[in-house]
């Protein structure tokens, strides 16, 4: 049996085969964003300023509060978590972490407490234990369906539970909610088998109702004193942090989602005929890339796709450190480099892929060893275009969109519009042994 990289097709050959193609040059755009975001430093004092809104009366004296932290790439996550920690130390309280991040981390209790410290969240950098395993226990059942409710039992044996989570858009579902602290709850809290359980119902229960429904369950059955929550603005910064009572929860959180919503950072063309990412990764998103960007939901249930972006092909570079192997989403792209094939931690994606209930998202897509070979690939399959009207993407991924490469058509498009800035003209495109010379654009 070959290695993997025998999966990857050889320049040469794809060269052969796709003829002579000539590739556009490429400039540098950068969005224009009117963005507030708070300073790193003020940051912890927020965090728990967020905590003091919390029902605290609800906890009893010195009693134990387990804060929820995921797998997400959240910015400043360990500054964050730090914050809520030393307030509720500064309360007389005796905090501790659980990883609350379903069955990420290959469904193991040391792979998800990897994962914290991937991110940053270690127990000396933010000053309390970390707690984690994956066993459960039942708390309850929806009313209707009789779907088992079940909690992270080191959390469920705390005296509080307190989330802390960012807000935004979903990638696989449309809702009053979607990924935030009451996904984390349902999903995230309920570990390997409740994020199986909610995918499984999911096929005939969307998640647009599963999830409040299980929010409110969890809210009635257990001690939690309600949740941090974080929006982000454009650049991926912190841009609001606030606590949230558990009365009014839900309520509250559809009205943060609203302005995640509008602030969301977008790939501002709404036709594309080639996107290049350098990097797909669970902590860029749920799916590796963010099918609200890439205007793709090939694998969601009962869910329709976004109606723009209309991107013909997706041509994916490499995987995230952070992501440790897990390439959930790669399904998405059309086109995949030689290095995802070699980082692709198959156990990790495969358990991902189940309990979500989304196996065709890691169906490997063609795969090639060099950038030029995908670059050319994914051009000589989108029909006949003349080079100078090509509209190309090439960014480091679907959460970091404020600069990015593009061909002379949208750069020369950008020049007419406010909310776009040429940074650099195009040059023609600089390979070493076939791979992009040239870095990750960069923010």
């Amino acid at each position: 049996m070959g290695s993997r990289s025998e999966l990857a097709v050889p320049e040469e050959t794809v060269l052969e085969a796709c003829g002579e193609t000539e590739l556009p040059k490429f400039g540098v755009i950068e969005q224009v964003w009117d963005t507030d975001p708070i300073p790193a430093e003020q940051i912890p004092e927020r965090a728990g300023n967020a905590v003091e809104n919390l029902a605290l009366e609800d906890i009893p004296e010195g009693g134990e509060v387990a804060v929820g932290v995921g797998s997400r790439g959240i910015a400043n996550l360990p500054l964050l978590v730090r914050g809520v920690i030393e307030r509720l130390e500064d309360l007389d309280y005796e905090p501790f972490i659980f990883p609350a991040m379903g069955s990420h981390g290959g469904a193991t209790a040391e792979g998800q407490r990897e994962m914290l410290e991937s991110l940053g969240v270690t127990e000396a950098k933010v000053g309390c234990e970390i707690r984690s395993s994956m066993e459960v226990v039942q708390v309850g059942e929806t009313p209707d369906r009789g779907v088992p409710v079940v909690a992270d039992a080191n959390a469920a044996g705390a005296d509080a539970i307190l989330p802390v989570n960012r807000i935004k858009p979903h990638t696989d579902f449309d809702g009053t909610v979607e990924s935030g602290l009451s996904k984390m709850m349902v999903i995230g809290m309920g570990k390997q088998r409740g994020a199986k359980i909610a995918h499984e119902w999911a096929v005939n229960w969307s998640f647009r109702n599963m999830i409040p429904e299980i929010t409110s369950q969890l809210l009635e059955s257990l001690p939690i004193i309600g949740g941090v929550a974080v929006v982000e603005d454009q650049h991926d910064d912190t841009g609001h942090i606030e606590g949230i009572r558990p009365d009014g929860f839900l309520d509250r959180e559809a009205e943060l989602l609203e302005t995640a919503y509008e602030i969301m950072p977008k790939i501002p063309f709404d036709e594309v005929d080639v996107l290049v990412l350098d990097e797909q990764g669970k902590d860029i998103s749920g799916q590796g890339m963010d099918t609200n960007v890439i205007g793709r939901r090939p694998f969601a249930i009962n869910e329709p796709e976004p109606d723009l972006p209309d991107i013909k092909r997706i041509y994916v570079r490499g995987l995230t450190e952070t992501t440790h192997g897990n390439a959930m989403g790669m399904g998405s792209a059309d086109f995949v480099h030689e290095d995802i094939v070699t980082e692709v931690n198959a156990p990790d994606t495969l358990i991902n892929a189940i309990t979500a209930s989304t196996i065709r998202g890691v169906r490997l897509p063609p795969a090639v060893k060099t950038d030029r070979a995908g670059l050319v690939a994914a051009l000589s399959t989108i029909g006949v275009i003349d080079t100078e009207d090509l509209r190309v993407i090439r960014a480091r991924d679907t959460m970091h969109l404020g600069r990015f490469y593009a061909s002379e058509a949208l750069v020369e498009e950008a020049r007419e519009r406010d909310d776009l800035r040429v940074v650099s003209e195009p040059e023609p495109i600089e390979f070493d042994n076939g791979q992009f010379a040239a870095p990750s654009p960069q923010e």
